[in-house]
């Protein structure tokens, strides 16, 4: 880790390999804060590390659904940098399948990943963030606010960090700690990738800004909501979907 300053403020990022983690890593970066960069393969935290401009950074090789483990990746960040004031849990995957074919361990492990994982990493990091008064970002998605078919598990999970987070914000708001989440719809990620082409051009068009969103305007977002800019807001679930939510789900007369 590079020389850093004390007094710059620590945001902790699950998922920080790629995506939506990988933009949100640089962006909090480039804004002067130090980081915990957190996933599973050490390759792309090095990669992601690479590409941060800020004041430091450290990596934690860690399964967020691993209560050990994430205890270790939050002795490590103590360790480092004393404090965390920003929280952004951004762990997440997704399995496709319709109701009838749903295995109980493919159920299992989502809500492992995409809920499980939420509460562990909040828990484990709730001691520094009251201490530094601080805000939590989840990262839900508008899957989480409707329904899809063959996303069962997906929507279920999501919906679920959808309330989790409208709970934790009643819950923590008189100690000091803001819980917020950002909803996105389609975004250029990698698993975006291995979506038939056909299927995101439909999409595409039935959301009225008519393309998908990129990483780093997701990130733009979580960046707002963690900082002082929002500091009179929490319990907000941030729709980031060119207009979906707003529209009728028709594609728009051009």
């Amino acid at each position: 880790m590079s020389d850093v300053s004390s007094h710059a403020p620590v945001a902790v990022i699950t998922g920080a390999g790629s995506g939506i983690g990988r933009a949100t890593a640089r962006r909090l970066s480039a804004d002067g804060y130090r980081l915990t960069l957190a996933g599973r393969r050490e390759s792309a935290l090095l990669e992601t590390a690479a590409l941060l401009t800020g004041p430091g950074s450290i990596s934690s090789v860690c399964d967020v659904t691993d209560p050990d483990a994430v205890a270790a990746m939050a002795g490590a960040t103590r360790d480092a940098f004393g404090r965390v004031d920003v929280l952004v849990n951004n762990a997440g995957i997704s399995r496709t399948a319709r109701i009838e074919a749903v295995t109980l361990a493919d159920w299992r492990e989502v809500m492992a990943v995409d809920v499980e994982s939420v509460v562990i990493v909040t828990q484990m990091m709730l001691p520094a963030l009251l201490a530094a008064r601080g805000s939590i970002v989840n990262v839900a998605s508008l899957a989480g606010l409707g329904g899809d078919p063959g996303m069962t598990m997906y929507n279920a999970a999501k919906g679920a960090v959808v309330n989790l987070t409208r709970s934790l914000a009643v819950e923590l708001a008189g100690r000091g700690v803001r819980v917020n989440a950002v909803a996105p719809s389609l975004t250029s990620t990698d698993a975006v990738r291995d979506i038939p082409a056909e299927d995101v051009a439909e999409f595409h068009r039935r959301i009225p800004m008519g393309r998908s969103a990129e990483p780093e305007e997701v990130a733009d977002v979580i960046a707002f909501l963690a900082g002082r800019d929002a500091r009179f807001v929490t319990g907000v679930i941030l729709p980031v979907d060119g207009g979906l939510r707003a529209s009728s789900g028709q594609p728009p007369h051009r």
